[in-house]
């Protein structure tokens, strides 16, 4: 079948990584023809840069404007048409849908949640004036709701780096040996400087794995912007370089602890099998609130009780030293959850799922 993926990208890289993550699923694992029709290339192109060529040659990366060219360059009519988060269809675009011999389905793909009220709402049908068929699809960790994307499979975190991608080299080499690490991929708005001289109070080493522009944001929430950041010798700060998606997850696998946002790295740091905060996207209305209670949830059901409150305490930025004594029982819960995660997704999850659902 043919799929056309519209992605708007509202946050920096979380709905380009997403749409890009599900349309190498469906080419690579399905053998589907994708297209995505993107705002903001530049960013796209960067998350699917490093990716097998085979996979990238097998994919129609498109300006969001080239969805409605002119009656020289017809768009092919999709069978499906992937509206990512709620976006509109561009106008031109609809309307060629509309006097086209054969009608695709359109599916709003919603964000991810854990939420108990997607699955009511997952495949209902969104009835349209222009009466092509449309339905909501709510990506999920629960069994009857959407699934998650997987693509590619994470293996097992290497114990030994037997492999490190060349855009990382240079940062890999300033590692500490017998040190922790952790990668830092957060919003500004959270007291990280402050958690990070908390952190230098325990009795362990550190290297700080900063993601592009962290530092930045680090050095503008100091109190002195134009000095350098003072952090005790048991904190290392290294900067690491932009890298494609395929790269992030492999850091993600090398850390003892990770801090991730947005949805993709949410799920990539879950498949790692490794402690996480998720800095959620805040909303005005305080609805990411909800939203992260019902993944810590899920999360937590079978947690001990001391775990329980380590781990709310930790996604509520409460300092390292409150919540660091259980990372021990945390890390094998996390082991634990990946687990739980692979075998309620073995279906194929968000992708196989689309394919089940649209056939």
């Amino acid at each position: 079948m043919r799929w056309d993926i519209f992605c708007q990208i509202v946050d920096n890289y979380g709905d380009a990584g997403v749409c890009w993550r599900l349309a190498r699923s469906l080419t690579s694992l399905h053998g589907q023809d994708v297209r995505i029709f993107c705002d903001d290339l530049p960013t796209l192109n960067l998350l699917a840069s490093g990716v097998d060529p085979e996979i990238k040659r097998r994919i129609d990366i498109q300006p969001w404007e080239a969805s409605h060219h002119n009656s020289r360059h017809p768009v092919e009519t999709p069978d499906v048409v992937i509206e990512a988060f709620g976006c509109n269809l561009p106008e031109r675009y609809l309307a060629g849908l509309l006097i086209a011999p054969k009608k695709p389905i359109i599916i709003n793909l919603e964000y991810l949640s854990a939420e108990p009220w997607i699955v009511d709402f997952h495949q209902k049908a969104s009835p349209q004036a222009h009466g092509i068929p449309k339905y909501f699809f709510f990506p999920g960790f629960q069994e009857n709701a959407g699934g998650i994307l997987l693509d590619p499979i994470p293996k097992e975190p290497l114990l030994t780096e037997q492999w490190i991608p060349e855009s990382l080299e240079t940062s890999w080499k300033l590692l500490r040996p017998n040190t922790k690490r952790i990668s830092v991929f957060c919003y500004p708005g959270v007291p990280l400087l402050k958690w990070l001289e908390d952190l230098a109070t325990l009795d362990e080493k550190f290297d700080i794995l900063l993601t592009h522009g962290q530092r930045e944001q680090l050095q503008f929430s100091s109190a002195h912007p134009t000095q350098p950041l003072a952090l005790p010798d048991s904190i290392q700060l290294i900067s690491i370089p932009f890298v494609s998606q395929d790269e992030y997850d492999w850091v993600l696998s090398q850390c003892d602890f990770n801090i991730v946002r947005g949805e993709d790295s949410f799920i990539r740091a879950q498949l790692a099998g490794k402690p996480l905060i998720w800095h959620i996207y805040p909303q005005e209305d305080g609805a990411h609130k909800t939203k992260l209670a019902a993944f810590l949830d899920l999360y937590l059901e079978d947690a001990s009780q001391e775990l329980k409150h380590a781990v709310i305490a930790a996604m509520t930025w409460a300092m390292p030293s409150e919540w660091y004594q259980s990372i021990d029982e945390w890390s094998a819960h996390s082991k634990a959850w990946r687990a739980d995660l692979l075998e309620n997704q073995a279906d194929g999850g968000l992708a196989a799922r689309l394919m089940g659902f649209v056939a």
